[in-house]
């Protein structure tokens, strides 16, 4: 799922491509996309794009006279620009807008359709798709801390929830957990005023680095593979890779949909996290460490 660093990519490339710009035609190839009914879709047509906002992990087009496109990508939506009046791709092709120098495409992969489209007018109607998370980028250290104790959450769970913080998911959570030396799984509850400042900072550099890096690469072109995995990360989509900073292989938990990337040299001590299943599962045969996984593995 696209997260703070390529949602501002998309809007970095959007922005000199549809603000002041006219909205031609709006072609629809998905009934699922489109999740509002009243004011209709067509609506936009002939109206100008005045300006783009985030609202945690969604994207809004906001056209005159206060009518909003907000779009949620979820895990598979990607934005294309094409050439205007290009051809809506028949497996992934989702909706086309249609502006008088170029197409806008939204596509999504695979078969399950969560990709979503409201069109609603007046910010009254747009503050009710803000999920309000805390803006970290734009946040002091007390409110990052505020925000992270309001309830006894693990890091992960508390990093990723939209409702706490904006625009973090499950890629730049391992990424921020990493640099700041924390477990995903330790509870918010019992961090120290040190750990805290720890984690603030690591948030903001990890989200900084990233998004100037990703907009670095891409200049003035258009994102075409805006994915979670990239291979200068950390931890994240690199199980059993070696952690750059101490070459230990980083381990994985697996739960739910999600998953948490961890390196336990760096981060735990050395413990392996074990996921409540796989742990009702090995019981006392579940390695605590690392030392302990590697003899597993020889057979020693």
């Amino acid at each position: 799922m696209p997260e703070l660093p390529d949602i501002l990519l998309y809007l970095h490339a959007l922005r000199p491509r549809v603000v002041g710009r006219r909205v031609v035609h709006v072609r629809l190839a998905s009934p699922f996309l489109l999740r509002s009914i009243e004011p209709p879709l067509a609506a936009v047509e002939g109206r100008t794009i005045v300006d783009l906002h985030r609202l945690g992990k969604r994207i809004v087009f906001e056209a005159d006279r206060e009518l909003f496109l907000v779009f949620h990508l979820m895990i598979a939506g990607r934005f294309r620009w094409k050439p205007v009046g290009v051809k809506i791709p028949g497996k992934l092709g989702q909706l086309a807008i249609d502006f008088e120098h170029g197409s806008l495409l939204l596509t999504e992969a695979g078969t399950k359709h969560q990709a979503s489209l409201h069109v609603v007018e007046g910010r009254d109607a747009l503050a009710g798709h803000n999920p309000g998370g805390l803006e970290v980028m734009d946040a002091d250290l007390t409110a990052f801390g505020d925000a992270l104790r309001r309830e006894n959450h693990t890091l992960k769970r508390s990093l990723t929830d939209p409702h706490l913080f904006s625009g973090i998911g499950n890629a730049y959570s391992d990424e921020i957990l990493h640099s700041a030396r924390l477990s995903p799984f330790k509870q918010t509850g019992s961090l120290s005023e040190g750990e805290i400042r720890r984690l603030f900072d690591a948030t903001r550099t990890t989200l900084t680095v990233w998004i100037d890096r990703l907009q670095a690469e891409t200049g003035e072109g258009f994102p075409e593979k805006v994915t979670a995995f990239r291979p200068q990360m950390a931890v994240h989509g690199r199980y059993g890779k070696p952690c750059p900073d101490c070459g230990s292989p980083v381990q994985r938990v697996v739960y739910a949909a999600n998953e948490a990337n961890y390196c336990a040299t760096c981060q735990t001590g050395g413990r392996l996290l074990a996921d409540r299943s796989l742990s009702r599962l090995l019981r006392e045969d579940w390695p605590r460490t690392l030392d302990e996984l590697e003899r597993r593995r020889k057979g020693t």
